[in-house]
């Protein structure tokens, strides 16, 4: 079995590197089939040995192999985590076909958190794109009921708009669009979980980001990845957060 969840791990790690890929150029309306990856100082084309996840980060030491650049520690931080959590899905849920949706549902994470940390853009192509994947997926592994999936899209998207209109513009468009893609996978209970814990943990840390003198009073902080985190929390753990809320508080 163990062998089962390092494929899993290495083939996350791979995609991991890919999404780098799609959350820096998308963005950017760049293709992600060409130019082939490259040091961004000096243009040097990475050889397949240079592209290998993580692993190339650290026999190279975080430098361009040419130019000697720096090479941001963001690339090999999200190989290694899509890694994990590619792994981890499986231990949590099981090898269920509900896998399907837990790996969309991380590669839409990730490939936010790049694009938004990046550019503080959540670019509509990729939330088109998975919409369509989670879509169909819902059809053949339906929420009980089954309209759970489009009230939750509907919930998710109307919610965020009527706060982005109350606090006038205090909530991104792509915020709003990606709650509504969010919901789609979620439904109703555990999309409105989603935005309590994203909600918490963006203030908790936007606040503790004040404090280090990290996050300037008054200038926007992507909200993409604290959207990742509640939503990862609420989908694996989603029903035990709400079971044990209703035990202890009512």
């Amino acid at each position: 079995m163990l062998l089962f969840y390092t494929q899993v791990f290495l083939l996350g790690t791979i995609l991991g590197s890919f999404y780098n890929v799609a959350g820096l150029r998308i963005p950017q309306n760049q293709s992600i089939a060409a130019p082939r990856s490259h040091c961004p100082h000096c243009k040097h084309t990475l050889s397949p040995l240079e592209l290998v996840p993580v692993l190339s980060y650290m026999f190279l030491g975080g430098k361009c192999r040419r130019c000697k650049a720096p090479v941001s520690a963001l690339y090999p931080a999200v190989e290694l985590s899509t890694g994990i959590l590619f792994a981890a899905a499986p231990l949590i849920m099981g090898w269920t076909a509900e896998l399907f949706v837990a790996w969309t549902v991380i590669s839409l994470v990730i490939i936010v958190f790049v694009s938004d940390v990046k550019y503080m853009i959540i670019p509509d192509q990729v939330l088109l794109f998975f919409a369509a994947v989670l879509i169909a997926e819902r059809i053949f592994l339906p929420l009980s009921p089954w309209w759970d999936s489009l009230a939750g899209a509907a919930l998710g998207f109307f919610l965020l708009l009527l706060i982005a209109v109350i606090s006038k513009g205090g909530m991104g468009g792509g915020d709003i669009k990606l709650y509504a893609v969010i919901g789609i996978a979620l439904g109703v209970k555990l999309v409105l979980l989603s935005f309590f814990l994203a909600t918490l943990f963006g203030a908790a840390l936007g606040g503790l980001g004040m404090i280090l003198g990290i996050v300037q009073k008054g200038k926007p902080i992507p909200f993409g990845p604290f959207i990742g985190i509640g939503t990862l929390l609420a989908y694996f753990y989603g029903r035990e957060i709400i079971e044990w809320y209703f035990h202890s508080f009512l």
